[in-house]
């Protein structure tokens, strides 16, 4: 369990349905689970048990949220202070502080998925919603498709207890199959273009490659009763600190392990496609539309993208968190001039105004009161950077372009992962956590140059569609701006990639 912060006295109460006070969500009773949540966040906690506690506070019903978690620093303390936590808006000029009362359970999967089954199995659940982050799909960039060759998702076929989020759906769904086929909605809310569809193809292809009669009776409940709701989500959560809880211990008057910090700014666009019903998220300002792919391109270019590019790019000038960097005057003209390149790539949600978003963005970006860290975005590129670089950069090789922005990206990253032998990136490149970690360390174990070194990544780590490493003037340009990082500085190489 979380210690308590030296300077948070030792009796002041503890956070409890006792202590809750006003900042509660809501005061009615917290309704039977109808959500089974993978992965419990601090995104999690600050988006949709927000949403769904004010859902249920203005039209009921059982939506109570049933979530799943490894991670004992946050399931112990949440169970300790009778499933409440507080989400403190971290910005200049605010003091609000919500304690949105609607988690019904904590399912533990670090040792059996046999919990997480049978809960999503349950008839009463009519929504199983993920934050599992890209990598947790389990999907291959080279295909779009289910990564087959994945040793979890094989022994997940193979019938053993599941491990990866498809199997656990999978499994439960065959269960529900069995027992009367009641309608269940799978929700991602992590940051993948069509995340709807990409969760059917997924559980479609796990069906396919299933032995025996089970994949048939899979199939058959994903057509009859499953629907897969695409939906963009928009919030920036950092990770919890002593900070945060000092914070939220003021606000509170209540000692709270586990807060959550968070931007006030917060977006919901959602299909309306729930086979077995959904809350009233409207209520807090969800956006239902079928215009869903729109904002979640804009999303992942303008404000993920671009916020990639502030953290590799940030970290590799001396940048601790984000506002450090995009308050540097070279970064923000890079973060400017990749916005300009996104532009003509995607069309803009109707209800969107370009430009007033894009002052929007910078904005947050500023937030120096929530101090979002740079590692902490930094973290998993190698799962969230083709998501956001590869159809732009195809839009511009069609055109004989070289997208400079783009490459700026690309090289920056791969100086603050793959650092070739010599470099040093600093402490906050170093702190950036990756799956391809292994991968990249031996590509830039081998590469004689920094051209080299693109190429490898290219043709050889399967991180990026096959298609980008066809395009050699974007592969040289990526090149000569790594070098430029690694010989000069990176804020030569912004000032490379400005001048084109």
């Amino acid at each position: 369990m979380t210690d308590r912060p030296a300077d948070i006295p030792a009796d002041l109460p503890r956070l409890s349905n006792a202590t809750v006070g006003a900042a509660r969500a809501h005061s009615k009773p917290v309704p039977p689970t109808g959500i089974v949540h993978l992965g419990l966040s601090n995104f999690h906690r600050a988006h949709l048990s927000v949403y769904t506690a004010k859902a249920i506070e203005a039209a009921g019903g059982d939506w109570g949220i049933a979530a799943t978690s490894r991670r004992r620093d946050i399931a112990d303390p949440l169970v300790a202070q009778d499933m409440l936590y507080s989400v403190v808006d971290f910005a200049p000029g605010t003091e609000a502080v919500t304690v949105p009362a609607v988690h019904t359970a904590i399912i533990d999967t670090s040792a059996s998925a046999d919990g997480v089954v049978a809960a999503i199995a349950d008839p009463a659940t009519r929504i199983v919603s993920l934050t599992i982050t890209e990598a947790g799909y389990k999907f291959s960039p080279r295909t779009g498709g289910l990564d087959l060759d994945n040793p979890q998702v094989a022994a997940d076929l193979a019938g053993k207890s599941p491990v990866t989020a498809v199997g656990q759906i999978a499994r439960a769904m065959l269960v529900r199959a069995a027992n009367g086929g009641a309608p269940l909605a799978v929700l991602s809310c992590d940051n993948m273009n069509s995340n709807g569809h990409l969760m059917h193809r997924l559980l479609t292809e796990f069906a396919a490659a299933m032995p025996g009669a089970e994949g048939a009776d899979l199939a058959a409940y994903l057509t009859a009763a499953a629907s897969f709701p695409n939906a963009m989500v928009d919030r920036i959560v950092p990770s919890t600190n002593d900070l945060h809880r000092r914070m939220a211990a003021q606000r509170l008057g209540a000692y709270d392990a586990i807060p959550v910090a968070a931007e006030p700014f917060t977006m919901w666009a959602i299909e309306d496609n729930f086979a077995g019903g959904r809350p009233a998220w409207e209520a807090h300002g969800a956006i239902f539309t079928d215009d869903v792919p729109a904002y979640e391109v804009l999303k992942l270019r303008y404000l993920n993208g671009s916020h990639s590019l502030i953290s590799y790019v940030g970290a590799l000038a001396g940048a601790h968190t984000i506002p450090d960097s995009r308050l540097t005057p070279f970064i923000e003209e890079a973060i400017r001039g990749l916005l300009a390149e996104y532009e003509p790539t995607f069309t803009l949600p109707a209800a969107v105004d370009g430009p007033t978003y894009i002052e929007q963005l910078m904005q947050r970006w500023s937030n120096t009161v929530l101090g979002d860290l740079v590692s902490r975005v930094g973290t998993d590129g190698s799962t969230k950077l083709p998501q956001r670089i590869t159809e732009p950069v195809l839009f511009y090789a069609a055109r004989g372009e070289v997208p400079q922005r783009l490459a700026l990206l690309v090289a920056a990253w791969l100086a603050c992962l793959a650092p070739i032998k010599g470099f040093d990136p600093g402490p906050d490149a170093a702190a950036m956590l990756d799956p391809a970690r292994p991968v990249l360390d031996d590509l830039a174990s081998r590469a004689t140059s920094a051209r080299h070194l693109v190429e490898l990544l290219f043709t050889e780590s399967h991180i990026f569609s096959p298609k980008l490493a066809e395009y050699t003037p974007y592969l040289d340009r990526v090149g000569e701006l790594l070098d430029i990082i690694v010989d000069q500085d990176v804020r030569a190489a912004a000032e490379a990639a400005a001048r084109g």
